[in-house]
Order: structure tokens, then sequence, then C-alpha cells
């Protein structure tokens, strides 16, 4: 894949070595690597935070950690080891790209493919991943990256080569899917309308979106809202509150009836499954005692932390 191909779909804008500037432009539109969250596919991060992020309602950095230098570092040798395995020649391009048609698509792609009008995505996964790469699995959000850059590029095809730490190197061919892209652009149009209107997404159940919720409202102040209008979606949390509630007790009951089975053995089988009432001890420290037996002292060690405990309720006497 060359420049020249590119260049019919794509402007081309040369690569920054601040890592600052790169942020700034990255804001500006949707990267392949936004795609996923876009969607709901990525378990790190929900529309709703990717949202705020673009939004500049709360910062986008995340610091440096190691998990991130190690793809860094790893990318060249997961290129090389990806033209080991394929035979296949790739380079770096040294621009990001921008779709003509959709100027808020973004592209930084790791590497193009020499003599084929394809890509390659480079990964590192933690030895530990449940995803079964040996099997063909290949995580959601990383098919949605691939077809954000077939999008931005006009590439008939994206690879990807993953390096499993440790563990073992897996790479694989996506065929360009016009359908798939198709959804992927409408969708990310519709994403981008409500980054400019700062309209935001409906928040979901995610870590993620609770994660952000509680940094754009981290204090209460002393005022009252009126949510009639959501009496539905009350309604439906007691309903599933009363659920949660009765399923817990089923659980309870299942768990005493094997807990009666065992009795006083820390382990027991069952075909695929395998239990555990193992006895544990705990030491800690008794700060009741600490306090009465040293008043003083006590106040030194005290820190104060700001939380909103979030509490639902029925109002007494409150009628419908």
């Amino acid at each position: 894949m060359n420049l020249s191909q590119i260049k019919k779909h794509a402007i081309a804008h040369k690569l920054t070595d601040s890592h600052d500037e790169w942020l700034r432009q990255r804001n500006k539109g949707l990267g392949g690597s936004d795609a996923g969250a876009v969607l709901g596919l990525n378990p790190y991060k929900s529309a709703y935070t990717l949202w705020a992020e673009k939004t500049g309602l709360i910062d986008s950095h995340i610091p440096d950690n190691e998990a991130m230098r190690v793809g860094r570092d790893l990318e060249q040798y997961v290129a090389e080891r990806f033209t080991e395995a394929t035979g296949l020649k790739v380079q770096k391009s040294g621009y990001s790209f921008q779709s003509k048609e959709h100027p808020w698509m973004l592209g930084n792609v790791d590497r193009l493919i020499v003599g084929e009008n394809a890509g390659l995505e480079c990964k590192t996964a933690n030895a530990l991943t449940h995803t079964d790469y040996e099997g063909g699995d290949i995580p959601p959000s990383y098919y949605a990256q691939c077809y954000h850059y077939m999008a931005v590029t006009g590439a008939d095809a994206w690879y990807i080569a993953i390096l499993v730490m440790g563990k073992g190197f897996h790479w694989f061919r996506i065929e360009r899917d016009e359908d798939e892209i198709q959804a992927l652009v409408e969708a990310e149009k519709e994403f981008w309308s409500k980054v400019q209107t700062k309209e935001a997404p409906d928040p979901d159940g995610s870590d993620s979106t609770s994660e952000t919720l509680a940094k754009l409202y981290p204090e209460s102040f002393d005022e009252e809202v009126e949510l009639d209008y959501m009496e539905d979606t009350l309604q439906e949390r007691e309903a599933l509150e009363a659920k949660i509630k009765d399923l817990t007790a089923q659980k309870k009951e299942l768990d005493a009836q094997l807990k009666e089975e065992m009795k006083t053995a820390q382990k027991g089988v069952c075909g695929l499954y395998s239990i555990s009432w193992k006895t544990q001890k705990r030491t800690s420290f008794d700060k009741e005692s600490y306090r009465a037996d040293h008043p003083d002292e006590y106040t030194d060690y005290l820190t104060t932390t700001t939380t909103r405990p979030f509490v639902v309720r029925k109002r007494k006497g409150a009628r419908a």
C-alpha cells in the first residue's frame, strides 16, 4: 500500500514528534482505537467516557504505564514477526490520515503492507488473556479498529498481528466488508455529532461510565431536582432490586446446601466444578481500641475522603 493509493481517500498529515500535539490532533476526530468505544465494544472505555474526553469535560491523557511502554517498544518486533510469518514486507508511513469523505475519521496506522492495498495493526497481549487467539478469536474492538482504518484509507484488507507475551504469536487478515464499514461510519457519524453538540450519549452500566460520572460530578450541593419524568426508570429499578434480592436469597440457599454436604472438607469436586471452603485467618488493626488508648495520636492519622453515595428509597407519605 502506498501513499498515492491512500491519498485518493484521505489527507496525509506529517506525524509530529510532540506527544502533546499528537493528543491535540487526536481529539479533533475519532481514531481507530476509538471505534470500539463508539460501538460499546471496548471493555475498558465506554462511549460515554469517550464523549466526555472528546468534548474536553475530562482529561483524555492516560499516565504512561508499563503495559503502554511494552506495547510501544515491541511494535517493531511484532511487525518483524509478522514479516517472518507471512513473507509480507511492511513499512511505516510517517503520516496520520484524515478521511476526505468523513473528516472526523482519523487514522494513525502502525504499518502499511508493501505491494498490497492493506495495512497492519500490531498488538501485544498479556499472557493471562482469555481471548482464544489459537481458535481464531479476535476481540471485537480490534475488528472495529481495522474496519475504521479501511474506511479511512480505502484499503482492501487489514492485517492484525498479536504477540501474547511469553505464549505465542498470531496474525489474521480481515477482508474489507462494505456493510460492516458503512455501519461503523454511521455509528461514528452519530457519535461525532453528539460531540459537536455536547449532547451526551445514553450512559451504560460500565465501570468506565461510573468513574466518568464521578469525575464530572464529584461534589453535591444543597439543592433538589424534580425527576417526575423518570418515574418509569425508578419503577424498573425497584423491580430489578426485588429480583436481585430474590436471586441472592436463592443463591444463598444453594450455597448452604453445598456447605452442609461438605461439612469440614475444604475442597469439593463435581464434574466441571470445584468448590473451596477453606479456613482463613486475618489479622486486622483494632482502631477503636487504639483511639481509646491514644486519643491524641489518633487524630493525627485521620484522613478525609470525598464520596457521593447513591441511595434510592421510597419517600414516606409520597403519593403517585
